[in-house]
């Protein structure tokens, strides 16, 4: 090889056409305590994205209630789950548009020894039915953890749905690489997660070094688990006022791109942007990370399996 020439490092193309999908991600101000108010303004763009077009739209984390465990009426709020799902039902069969609506607190077997909060993500189909649900599994410190149930050991679970096989993921479990790999280990290929993200989850040793690190953990793990794992992710995360130490940057992603649209501010919003599946299989011919997961003799293993974790003392 002479000196002009570059190292050839052949790999595969892509041989299979991917489809591509017109999705919304909606950044919004959840208020405190008005399900019903918060749901028209869900609503409100849900019907502007069918209206351009969009196969499905995806809204954030606590969207209905916002994160308010302490309110003496905020159990009794959880307890309607059942009704804000149906809404969202009828309303994808309605617009003809799958929805995420980001995820929805509900309230099991109240008073009783078994009572449990579990904050839920559902993937409705544009026929109105629920393709599949996930119950968050990492939860944020004890700021969650005394309020909330994790789903724990259970597997993450993968759909399949009218844009392909679908993984869902909440907020926190973005920190985990294990999560995404579970994920594409069963043939996940766009990763939805909603999320309410705040500028001051930061430490105050943080925020001193940079007061918007989390803007930064944000964006660098978005675009980091989208090459790591040969996926696309839609990130919708919570908006609100300025100052109020909400992160917004809800976007879109793709490896070799990056974010295909970031609504940079904390603002309330809506991006609708064309979701090109093939870029996910031209970055997987490249990378080859599936494939290698996929390997019987394959190094790591990240999978959840039936037995108990090994006890560290031994």
């Amino acid at each position: 090889m002479t000196e002009s020439e570059s190292p050839i490092h052949e790999r595969k193309v892509a041989t299979t056409k991917a489809p591509t999908y017109k999705v919304a991600v909606i950044q919004m101000h959840p208020k405190p305590m008005q399900p019903d108010r918060n749901f028209a303004t869900a609503a409100s763009n849900i019907r502007s994205a069918a209206l351009q077009g969009a196969q499905l739209a995806v809204l954030p984390e606590y969207h209905l209630l916002n994160w308010k465990p302490d309110d003496p009426k905020f159990k009794s709020e959880c307890a309607r789950w059942k009704t804000y799902l149906d809404k969202y039902r009828a309303l994808a069969k309605e617009c003809n548009i799958c929805i995420v609506p980001g995820t929805i607190l509900e309230l099991h077997d109240a008073d009783t020894p078994d009572e449990r909060l579990l904050n839920v993500a559902y993937f409705i189909d544009n026929t109105g039915d629920v393709a599949g649900k996930y119950v968050k599994k990492n939860l944020w410190g004890p700021i969650e953890r005394l309020h909330l149930t994790s789903s724990a050991r259970d597997e993450h679970p993968v759909f399949d749905t009218p844009l392909g096989k679908v993984g869902m993921l909440i907020c926190w479990d973005l920190a985990f690489p294990e999560a995404f790999r579970e994920l594409i280990a069963q043939g996940a290929k766009l990763i939805i997660i909603p999320t309410f993200w705040t500028l001051s989850d930061c430490s105050p040793a943080g925020l001193a070094i940079n007061p918007v690190a989390e803007g930064l953990f944000l964006d660098s793990m978005l675009t980091a688990r989208c090459f790591e794992n040969t996926c696309a992710i839609i990130f919708a995360n919570a908006g609100g006022p300025p100052g109020k130490g909400y992160a917004g940057r809800s976007q879109v992603c793709l490896p070799y791109v990056g974010a295909l649209t970031r609504l940079g501010s904390s603002a309330e919003g809506m991006a609708v942007v064309d979701l090109d599946m093939q870029v996910v299989e031209d970055a997987e011919a490249n990378y080859q990370v599936r494939a290698d997961l996929a390997r019987g003799d394959w190094h790591y293993d990240y999978r959840h399996n039936a037995e108990k974790p090994v006890d560290s003392k031994l």
